[in-house]
This record gives C-alpha cells, sequence and structure tokens, in this order.
C-alpha cells in the first residue's frame, strides 16, 4: 500500500476521534445535567472521596459506555428503583452503597445492580432521607391519642348512685306517673269554697296540719264569710277562734291584714297574679301557688315541708331553700303537671314517706327511690305505719271531693268529735 493511500485512510479515522470525543463529551455532558444535587450536604458526606478519582480517569469509552447504559435505564426502572429508596430505612440504603464497588458523589441510596449509579439519583435521594421522620411524627400522634382518650374514661367515670340529667328527668316523671295511678283523686286537702277561704285557710296551714285548720275554719268563716267582714273584725275574737291551729297571735294579725288589703286594694276580690298575691300579709310563693293552682287553674309548685322531703330524698336536688327547690324541681316536668305533682308528692309524704319512720316497705315506688331502706321494709310492718284513707283512717277534709269518697276515702271529724 502507498504512503498516501495509507494518509487517506488514516484521515478518516483522525476525523473520527474528535467526533467520538465530541459525542463523549455531550453524552458526559448530558449525564452530569442534574447538578444542583450537588447541593445536598448529607450525600457528598455519605460518598467516599477517593472512589471519585477512579471515575474520572475512567477511558472516554468506558465514560460513554457508562452515559449509554444511563441512557438506556427506562422510566419504569428508574421509578422501581425510587420506590425501593423509599421504601429501605437509612440503614439498609448505607448497606446497599457499599455492595455495588463504585458510587458517584450521588446518594448511596438508588444502586443498580451492577453497583454503579448516575448523579440523577441524588435529586430523589434527599426526599428519601427526610421520609422517615414524618412517618415517626405521625405514629407519636396515635399513641398520644389513645393515651388522651384513655385517661379521660377513668376521669369521666362517675360513682355508682349517680345520673344524667337525662336519667334524673325520666326518672322523676316516672315517679309522677306511678303517683297518680296510687293517687288518682289526690287534691288541695284544705276546705274551701272560694278563693278567699283558700287563702286564709293556707296562711292558716303554716306550722300546723291541714286537718287542724279544716276543723277550725268552718267556725271562722261562718262569722266572717267575706274579706269586709274579717277586715272588721276584733282581733280578740279572731285569735280565739285560731287559738287550736298554733301561733294563733301571727296567723291573727296575717288574716286580718289581708283582708283589709284586698277590701282596700282589689275591691274584695282575690288577685289571679304571683305579682298581686304576694303583696298580701303572710302570702309567700308557697301559698299564692296553691290559691293559683286551685282556684284558678293556673300552674304552680307548692313547696310545703313534705315536698322538700320527697325531693331531697329522691335526690332530685340537694337545694333547701323553698325557691330553689321550687326553681330545679319546675325544670324537670312541663309547666303544666306542676299543680297536679305538688298533690302527688305532698299526699305521699303523708301518707307513706313519712319524716321519721318511712313504710319503705309499702311504698309503690320503692325501685325508683334512692332513699330506700330508711325505713320499715318489712311489708306487714310497713302497712302498719300507714295513714289516712291507705290506712284505713279518715283524710284530712271534712268534705273532700266526691272522687276521694267513691274511692274509698272517709271525710275526717269535725273539731271536738270523738
Amino acid at each position: 500500500m502507498s504512503g498516501r493511500a495509507a494518509d487517506d485512510e488514516a484521515t478518516p479515522a483522525r476525523e473520527a476521534a474528535p467526533a467520538r470525543k465530541a459525542a463523549t463529551t455531550r453524552k458526559s455532558t448530558t449525564a452530569r445535567k442534574p447538578e444542583p444535587a450537588r447541593k445536598a450536604t448529607p450525600a457528598r458526606k455519605a460518598a467516599p472521596a477517593g472512589k471519585a478519582t477512579p471515575a474520572k480517569k475512567a477511558a472516554p469509552a468506558a465514560s460513554a459506555k457508562k452515559a449509554t447504559s444511563a441512557k438506556k435505564a427506562t422510566p419504569a426502572a428508574s421509578a422501581k428503583k425510587a420506590t425501593s429508596a423509599k421504601k429501605a430505612t437509612p440503614a439498609a440504603s448505607a448497606k446497599k452503597a457499599p455492595a455495588g464497588g463504585k458510587t458517584t458523589t450521588s446518594s448511596t441510596k438508588k444502586a443498580t445492580a451492577g453497583g454503579k449509579t448516575t448523579t440523577s439519583s441524588t435529586k430523589k435521594a434527599t426526599p428519601i432521607k427526610k421520609a422517615p421522620p414524618p412517618r415517626k411524627q405521625l405514629v407519636a400522634p396515635g399513641k398520644a391519642t389513645a393515651a388522651v382518650h384513655a385517661a379521660p374514661a377513668k376521669t369521666v367515670a362517675k360513682p355508682a348512685g349517680d345520673e344524667s340529667r337525662t336519667a334524673l328527668v325520666r326518672r322523676a316523671r316516672r315517679i309522677d306517673r306511678e303517683l297518680a295511678e296510687v293517687y288518682p283523686y289526690a287534691h288541695p286537702e284544705l276546705d274551701f269554697e272560694n278563693p278567699f277561704q283558700l287563702v286564709v285557710a293556707t296562711v292558716l296551714s303554716a306550722q300546723t296540719t291541714d286537718l287542724r285548720v279544716n276543723q277550725t275554719t268552718p267556725a271562722l268563716f261562718a262569722k266572717y264569710p267575706t274579706p269586709e267582714d274579717l277586715a272588721a273584725a276584733d282581733p280578740e275574737e279572731v285569735e280565739e277562734i285560731l287559738r287550736p291551729t298554733g301561733f294563733f297571735r301571727a296567723k291573727t294579725k296575717s288574716v286580718i291584714g289581708l283582708s283589709k288589703a284586698l277590701t282596700e286594694d282589689f275591691g274584695g276580690e282575690v288577685p289571679g297574679r304571683l305579682e298581686d298575691l304576694v303583696k298580701l300579709p303572710g302570702v309567700g310563693r308557697k301559698t299564692a301557688f296553691v290559691v293559683l293552682g286551685n282556684a284558678f287553674g293556673r300552674p304552680g309548685i307548692t313547696v310545703d315541708t313534705h315536698f322538700q322531703r320527697l325531693v331531697r330524698r329522691w335526690r332530685w336536688t340537694a337545694e333547701t331553700d323553698p325557691d330553689k327547690i321550687e326553681a330545679a324541681v319546675g325544670a324537670l316536668f312541663p309547666k303544666s303537671d306542676w299543680t297536679d305533682l305538688s298533690h302527688h308528692v305532698i299526699w305521699h309524704g303523708r301518707r307513706i314517706c313519712h319524716a321519721r319512720k318511712p313504710a319503705c316497705g309499702a311504698c309503690p315506688i320503692a325501685p325508683l327511690c334512692p332513699a330506700y331502706g330508711e325505713g320499715e321494709t318489712d311489708p306487714e310492718k310497713a302497712r302498719k305505719l300507714l295513714k289516712y284513707e291507705k290506712g284505713g283512717l279518715p283524710g284530712q277534709r271534712l268534705n273532700p271531693p266526691q272522687s276521694y269518697l267513691d274511692a274509698g276515702g272517709r271525710p275526717a271529724p269535725p273539731l271536738g268529735a270523738g
């Protein structure tokens, strides 16, 4: 072969060499484009400094080969690697890096099967290391929440015997329904024919029994039938009539005073409003509600000694002030039930649930009563404690309603009768 022919053959080879170098340079540049990943400080520190030098001294052909293999990696494979890298813990990633033998300055978490990695993996390596902390933060609140839920359960636990507001309302209303069946003929146990007689009898019932008042008022009303008559009465004569009721001097002053007020301020008529009734001498809220409920048909709660005792025994309220008891109990029932409720409770207190020795063994609402056992629980002994019609004894009224008589009740004897 001539020298010129050899030169001709060498010329393409020389021309191809720069072309290959240019291609290698372009491919290397393409592989090294994701430079921002160098800012990941943890990835740089994790890679050994000595291993980067051999990678730089590699022949251009080898560099081209590496770049080509990096280019040929399919997106699916990259995604698969990224997924496996995300699932791997930091400890597992550290183990995979040395196993390959060679790594670039990029993250050690995305090693290929041959142990070689490209700089493009550094972008995905940064969030991989940050992923575990959020997972730990999510687990901790879950445990804390469980602990928070467990603590209130012990704190909120109520002692035995306590009940919710709803349970109290239901129990209270059930007691009233039971008493309504036991005392369907319950009524005010003061004898009266008009509002004036009722307001006077109610004032006289303080610190005494309704029976004693009923035995006393016939003589009083026979002599002083109207407010005008009683307003002009001689106090000494009135005191003599009222002596059996006790505290007769104070009561005489009250009935004469309220009679004068009715005559002067209300034309001799009993007012039908609470605010007017409480202005009368000797008339408080209890007396006013008795008059409003039984003479005018307007609902009211009568908080007498029996009512106070029983609602506390039944734990409807712990209040001791009559006005507060009235408000607390009134909140448990519809307003339309207030008057009959008062009758039911007072009747039960007089006949069965006595102050000193309750007849628990004969009580129809014993299963609903928190105070069951304070009195006699033996049924036979408890029956002997019953009073009035339940015990076969006369009631407190001399002139009771016909419904009471039809139910087997007997009228009380007049004053002085054997």
